[in-house]
């Protein structure tokens, strides 16, 4: 007996007969002793219309009310996963993520969980073995006692930190793929799927451009030391043994992983932008007048390359921005081109960064050096790099993208044979 949250996505849920599998997956564990909570998205599509509903009333809405619409999808499936629970003889409640509460940021539409009180939830499992349907993607704040939402992906953050207010033994991510792959699969048929995956690892994973969580909920994960288990809500619930471990990836700690690779996989993202600022005057100074107006236009800015000025006396610096950021960030340099003081703004849409990911590269060194070297080969030009402890990352030519990571994957031995 052990305690469980489950967390389904929309495609998951998407319509009556999916929920009523989903509520299978939950008998299963119910009838196997375990405590459930059971985290849901909104209906596959259905956020997508709340939001375009918000955007005809009005293209300037107010984020409370946005917030008070898009949340209420959640709440339609937990109402629904609970009525079909209670049809099967399972004691069921639905929870909404004020009356928890889940107490948030002020942050609309983009929130951050503070607190979570999972009291009442873990009294109900003791005294009447109840499973908890919550909605997930949402919370309340406690100043403002509006609704808030968490962003995008929010529901997975929402499962990890209910998992972690209840102190339970795992979260298990149900959703339309199986696990996490060492690449996108539709890219390289050989990706392998990954028994166990570090916490570090998977936070790089979902930064760089993996879909499969949402990169807070797996900061949370890493925080609370909270495993997540990635697996298909598609596995007929029947086939499963409740105490054995089924097909998927657990995400957990270093220390729990016997044998690391040294690299464990391979990102990639084709929504990027670069930007190269010519001939700046090479003085103190001239970066913050570059990337402070960014920084206030709340423009991310990834890789960065300075060249060394020959002269002493004028520089070139190429930075690049997420793709839909990239007419504002060229506004934006282009309205303090007089603070900054440089002579030509060149750019580039058709881009991609491709990433190599793995903790082992803390004690191997030329990691970097045969990806170098294999991408020349291939007559690939690369146009930034930055690297970190376990990860590096090379900008492209977007139509070398997929040649590019399936040289990688091969290189680095991540090929299933």
């Amino acid at each position: 007996m052990g305690r469980l949250v489950m967390k389904f996505g929309g495609t998951s849920v998407a319509n009556i007969d999916r929920i009523r599998n989903v509520a299978r997956h939950v008998k299963r564990e119910v009838d196997a002793g375990h405590d459930v909570a059971v985290v849901v998205s909104a209906m596959a599509g259905k956020t997508n219309e709340l939001v375009d509903w918000c955007g005809d009333a009005s293209p300037m809405h107010d984020a409370r009310e946005y917030d008070a619409v898009v949340a209420s999808g959640e709440q339609v499936t937990a109402g629904l996963l609970a009525i079909v629970l209670q049809g099967m003889g399972i004691q069921a409640r639905s929870w909404q993520g004020w009356q928890i509460p889940i107490k948030t940021s002020d942050a609309h539409a983009s929130a951050r969980i503070l607190e979570i009180d999972g009291t009442e939830i873990a009294s109900r499992f003791k005294d009447r073995k109840e499973v908890a349907v919550i909605a997930g993607f949402q919370g309340i704040n406690p100043q403002t006692n509006r609704i808030t939402t968490l962003g995008r992906g929010g529901s997975d953050t929402s499962a990890v930190a209910i998992a972690a207010a209840i102190r339970a033994d795992r979260c298990d991510i149900y959703t339309d793929v199986d696990g996490v792959y060492t690449t996108d699969p539709r890219v390289v048929p050989k990706a392998r799927r990954l028994d166990k995956i570090a916490f570090e690892d998977m936070l790089e994973l979902a930064s760089l451009g993996a879909k499969v969580l949402q990169v807070r909920s797996v900061e949370l994960g890493m925080v609370h030391n909270m495993p997540v288990f990635v697996r298909s809500s598609f596995d007929k619930p029947e086939d499963i043994d409740p105490h054995g471990t089924p097909p998927g990836t657990l995400i957990c700690s270093e220390e729990e992983i016997m044998e690391s690779h040294v690299v464990t996989g391979i990102a990639f993202t084709k929504d990027e932008a670069q930007i190269s600022l010519r001939q700046i005057e090479d003085k103190p100074g001239v970066a913050a007048a570059i990337f402070g107006p960014l920084a206030d236009a709340n423009i991310n800015v990834d890789m960065i390359v300075q060249n060394v000025s020959e002269d002493g006396k004028t520089t070139d610096l190429t930075f690049t921005v997420p793709a839909a950021d990239y007419n504002r960030a060229r506004e934006t340099i282009t309205a303090a081109k007089g603070k900054i003081g440089y002579a030509r703004l060149d750019s580039a849409t058709d881009v991609s960064k491709v990433s190599v990911i793995g903790s082992g590269m803390r004690s191997h060194a030329g990691v970097a050096a045969k990806a170098f070297k294999a991408l020349s080969e291939r007559n690939i030009n690369i146009r930034a790099i930055t690297t970190s402890e376990i990860k590096f990352s090379v900008l492209i030519d977007a139509a070398y993208t997929e040649l590019a990571v399936r040289t990688l994957h091969t290189l680095y031995g991540l090929d299933h044979t």
